[in-house]
């Protein structure tokens, strides 16, 4: 079988099993929340859910060990995050929702300085930023219709105020992303200790 000649990436942090396990519960009040609505969303399932700090898309395999190098300068300029969950809500608005996610406090100002420097050492390598401000959450769900989830108010309104548990950041990961009809799956392509 040939080697792939491009990868699908993306920077992020990884929530540790304790948090996937409160992300699955929160999933879950949500979805009973919603009742027949939760059908509108095709939810994450909680071991994919992770903090996007940049999407790279298809990257070509000789540019893989360059990015590795990258993010490890971005790595070691930043130090290990606490961060937890708050509140919950959509994109672009709780009342007709594209996508639903779990909100975070804690160390925001570090991360979102962790997002830029990211973007800042990427771009050279001919990633550009985000052209967006960074707003920091956990994906947990995406409408399956492109013009939202209206149904969907109701629960998210309700769990404006949840919060989880909170954990500790400690590495930048790099992930590969493989699809399938059965969905994306994920793996870890690098690991960079935060400060170290």
């Amino acid at each position: 079988m040939a080697e792939p000649r491009a990868r699908r990436l993306f920077v992020a942090l990884e929530p540790p099993e304790p948090v996937r396990r409160r992300i699955a519960q929160l999933q879950a009040e949500l979805r009973r929340a919603a009742g027949r609505a939760a059908d509108d969303v095709r939810w994450v399932d909680p071991a994919n859910v992770h903090l996007t700090l940049q999407f790279l898309g298809a990257v070509p395999v000789e540019r893989v060990a360059g990015i590795v190098d990258a993010l490890r300068a971005a790595a070691l300029g930043a130090q290990p995050l606490t961060l937890g969950m708050k509140g919950a809500g959509g994109f672009p608005n709780a009342r007709r929702p594209r996508v639903v996610w779990l909100g975070l406090t804690g160390d925001l100002a570090a991360l979102a300085a962790l997002a830029e420097d990211v973007g800042r050492r990427l771009s050279p390598l001919g990633f550009a930023p985000e052209d967006r401000p960074f707003s920091p959450h956990l994906t947990l769900g995406r409408a399956r219709d492109g013009r939202g989830a209206p149904g969907l108010a109701g629960a998210l309104a309700a769990a404006a105020e949840v919060d989880g548990t909170p954990w500790r950041a400690a590495e930048l990961v790099l992930f590969e992303s493989y699809l399938s009809p059965a969905g994306a799956r994920y793996e870890a392509a690098a690991r960079l200790p935060l400060g170290g």
